[in-house]
């Protein structure tokens, strides 16, 4: 059963619907791997020497075992330090800090999300269309792009990212900007001819001064496995050939898009965007994209996480709700192949758990600071237990000794990941690390107006209201 954290289009069908170029080989490629160029889940298996992997939890029965927060924290013992070296020894200055940044990097990138290869190749923006219109009272102007990748090494495979932007015409410099993952086309964060609609993310957007805009995932690579990673721009790098384990995988290939973006924006002024702040908006699967972009690409200004989940910022060796096995035997296409190793229960190199990875997702938020970043998440029913919003709360407040090191403020909780309280619904916490649980669900619609009040503490437009400045 596919629950609420797997929500989301097919990505397949939404990609052909749009026309968006990313199967436009699918066909010749079918048929050059054999079996392998289908079932890419069994290939990584092979390449990794994995005979079995355990089971993920079934979203059916949230009220079981794997669902009790009194049962959950067997593995927390074996959880990395954030400020401790791997040779033992303490992180105590900023300076200490970027080494130490750096590590984390690396097995973030060999072991989880992937490593993005030195050949992708580059990408050539175009404005299609650009459009004036109004937002609420703020007269606006939306472009929409095509970012062409250069498929000449491989002219089996086309890619063509899709995106989309708008600004206030009369501002007075550049402004700051939220790309959302998704939506170029539709309502999320698409322009449609009438304007957004009354009290909407984008009109709450550009009363407090900043750009909007979005970008499609699927344009660039598919929210799918099989043939899909063979595709895209995994399958475009890789000119049709299967991922290595230690590969990117979807998460970061979306990001890489928005780092291409931000490109644009740095060689366009006349976009009006401020390149320096640029920032991105995801729920659920999104959600990771928005962390793991944010964590991977320092010109990102801030991220807000919405409902993120196992695989975002939910900690993996937190045993509630959604668990590293389900990504293991489900969505690892978002990840680097090497994940599987800690899914397996039959390998040459022996079963491995989440309590085996070198990271935990507290690091991937401190690979964030000291930029400001907003976690949110909703309540039960509509965000259930899956997505486990106490173990992500857990995360936030075990990155906070970082934000602190570097002169930023953490959520202001003691510091206790085990007995810090989650504070009330609809209360947000925390400086430049911020958490809110919002009333609502599975969306982080009923937060942002907090997160536009919040972030203007730290991100300034020259488009913003007097008071909105204040």
């Amino acid at each position: 059963m596919k629950t609420s954290n797997r929500i989301g289009m097919a990505s397949v069908t939404f990609a052909l619907l749009l026309g968006i170029g990313v199967f436009a080989a699918g066909s010749m490629l079918a048929g050059q791997g054999g079996a392998n160029a289908v079932d890419d889940h069994k290939n990584m298996m092979d390449q990794l020497k994995i005979t079995a992997l355990r089971p993920g939890k079934s979203g059916q029965n949230q009220t079981g075992p794997g669902f009790e927060l009194a049962t959950a924290n067997a593995m927390m013992s074996t959880l990395p330090d954030v400020l401790v070296f791997k040779n033992g020894t303490k992180v105590t200055t900023p300076e200490q800090w970027t080494r130490r940044r750096a590590e984390i990097v690396e097995d973030f990138e060999r072991e989880v999300y992937g490593r993005i290869p030195a050949n992708v190749p580059k990408v050539t923006w175009t404005v299609t269309t650009t459009t004036t219109g109004m937002t609420g009272d703020v007269p606006t102007v939306t472009k929409v792009l095509q970012g062409a990748v250069d498929n000449s090494a491989y002219p089996a495979l086309t890619v063509n990212i899709r995106a989309t932007f708008t600004v206030p015409v009369n501002a007075p410099g550049p402004v700051p900007v939220m790309i959302q993952f998704g939506g170029v086309g539709g309502n999320r964060g698409g322009a449609a001819a009438a304007g957004p609609a009354a009290g909407s993310w984008q009109q709450i957007a550009i009363q407090h001064g900043w750009g909007y805009g979005a970008i499609d995932p699927g344009s660039i690579q598919a929210d799918a496995g099989g043939i899909a990673l063979r595709q895209g721009i995994i399958g475009l790098t890789n000119k049709g050939e299967p991922r290595t384990p230690d590969q990117w995988g979807a998460l970061r290939a979306w990001g890489w898009g928005v780092s291409r973006l931000i490109d644009y924006f740095e060689a366009n002024p006349d976009s009006k965007v401020d390149p320096k702040k640029v920032a991105t908006d995801g729920v659920s699967r999104y959600g990771k994209a928005s962390i793991v972009a944010e964590a991977f690409e320092p010109r990102l200004a801030v991220a807000l996480v919405a409902s993120s989940g196992e695989g975002g910022v939910k900690l993996h060796r937190h045993d509630f709700g959604e668990a590293l096995e389900n990504l293991t035997g489900g969505e690892y296409y978002w990840m680097a192949g090497n994940i599987l190793k800690y899914g397996a229960s039959v390998s040459e190199t022996g079963a491995k758990t989440a309590a085996d990875l070198p990271v935990d997702s507290h690091q991937l938020i401190a690979l964030c600071a000291p930029r400001p970043v907003f976690i949110s998440y909703g309540i039960e029913p509509g965000d259930p237990k899956w997505v486990d919003a106490p173990g992500s709360f857990m995360a936030a407040v075990l990155a906070g000794p970082v934000y602190k090191l570097l002169g930023k403020k953490d959520l202001g909780t003691p510091g206790n990941w085990l007995t810090d309280p989650m504070p009330p619904v609809n209360q947000l916490i925390g400086g430049e690390l911020a958490w809110r649980q919002h009333s609502g669900g599975h969306t982080e619609q009923p937060n942002w107006p907090t997160f536009f009040d919040w972030v203007g503490n730290y991100i300034k437009s020259p488009a913003a209201p007097a008071a909105a400045r204040n």
